[in-house]
């Protein structure tokens, strides 16, 4: 009878995904919304949930914010278990947690946790990789000096990092992310906008299973410029590179006004929309998704999602923080995840029947 119950949990743990969660920052609320989440068993059903952190912070958490939930410790990610809350200990001291606080070494545990988490994927230990929210200015120093999970993940990973936030009504990504207002335009380039259009198209035929994606482009000055009155970058860098993009086949349509372009609607026309610049693209985006989008890093060779959200210090402690985001970038992580194994398959399968009909000639 063990030996049943063996081989049935060990079939079980094969054909479920590895998802890797990174802690974030322990004094917000990553650790409640990855708590949360995970107190719902059926989650379980989808994926094996493997913790970089600690059972002693994550139990402080537990018991903080009184959520019910068992815990498994473990030493190596082969020891997860299918049906737990798994959570690989990467240190054994009590971590100094004061929730709504941002501290420097609260910062240094969100990196080893996300390091580790990167590694992991890296050498596919792990299937894909949901991180939780970490304070920026905290986490950095001479070994992490990174704006955020994305230009870390750009080094450490293969591929061309579009930052790409989704909700099932509607898909934006970013030319330039996190990056002082002041440098934007001298950051885009007709080359970087072919880039990231190329992505965002590849990631939709992939990532999303549309076959012929429509993306809308939006315009970086007011008015995209109003013929040069208010910038050059539309006329001189933003409408040649869909002009070429279009002769090369791709269904690329703009520069859009970003002012009414959201507003009005019109992005319901469209698969995605590449936005020039961080706020110009996740302001709308938040203001019609917020708590049930997900930031996802198109264009790797590994799946990250995160919520869209951050560390939100002023609700941390209080049992208030919301895991539909967090809950929604589980999920988008395993549907990407499937996606992509689908989607290459597919593409083995055209190759070889070229190969086969070659051969018959």
């Amino acid at each position: 009878m063990y030996a049943i119950r063996q081989y049935c949990r060990m079939k079980n743990k094969k054909n479920k995904i590895k998802v890797g969660i990174s802690v974030g920052d322990l004094n917000g609320i990553g650790a409640e919304v990855i708590l949360k989440t995970f107190q719902d068993h059926k989650m379980f059903d989808f994926c094996i949930p493997i913790v970089f952190a600690s059972t002693k912070a994550l139990s402080y958490q537990k018991k903080l914010l009184n959520l019910k939930i068992d815990l498994h410790g473990i030493k190596q990610i082969h020891q997860a278990f299918p049906n737990k809350l798994n959570v690989l200990n990467l240190w054994r001291e009590p971590v100094p947690m004061t929730p709504g606080k941002p501290t420097e070494e609260i910062g240094r545990y969100a990196v080893e946790s996300f390091v580790k988490a990167v590694e992991a994927l890296k050498s596919g230990e792990i299937d894909v990789l949901v991180t939780a929210p970490f304070n920026k200015e905290t986490v950095q120093s001479d070994e992490f000096d990174f704006p955020g999970h994305t230009d870390y993940l750009a080094k450490e990973l293969e591929g061309r990092a579009l930052m790409f936030m989704i909700s099932d009504d509607i898909k934006v990504g970013l030319v330039t992310g996190h990056l002082p207002l002041k440098y934007v335009a001298q950051q885009i380039t007709e080359e970087k906008i072919k880039d990231k259009i190329k992505t965002m198209n590849h990631s939709l035929i992939q990532d999303f299973g549309i076959e012929k994606p429509l993306i809308a482009v939006l315009g970086l000055n007011p008015h995209c410029g109003d013929g040069g009155l208010l910038g050059k970058e539309d006329d001189e860098l933003i409408r040649p590179a869909i002009k070429k993009l279009k002769e090369e086949g791709y269904m690329t349509f703009g520069p859009y006004a970003a002012d009414s372009f959201f507003g009005s609607g019109n992005y319901k026309k469209f698969d995605a929309v590449l936005a020039m610049y961080h706020d110009q693209g996740l302001i709308p985006f938040k203001t019609l998704s917020f708590g049930k989008g997900v930031n996802f890093t198109a264009g790797l060779n590994k799946v990250r999602t995160s919520p869209d959200h951050g560390t939100a210090y002023e609700i941390a402690g209080k049992n208030l923080a919301d895991p539909d985001s967090f809950r929604e970038a589980v999920f988008k992580a395993i549907d990407i995840f499937r996606k992509r194994k689908e989607y290459s398959e597919l593409i083995e399968n055209v190759f070889e029947k070229q190969e086969t009909g070659k051969e018959k000639k």
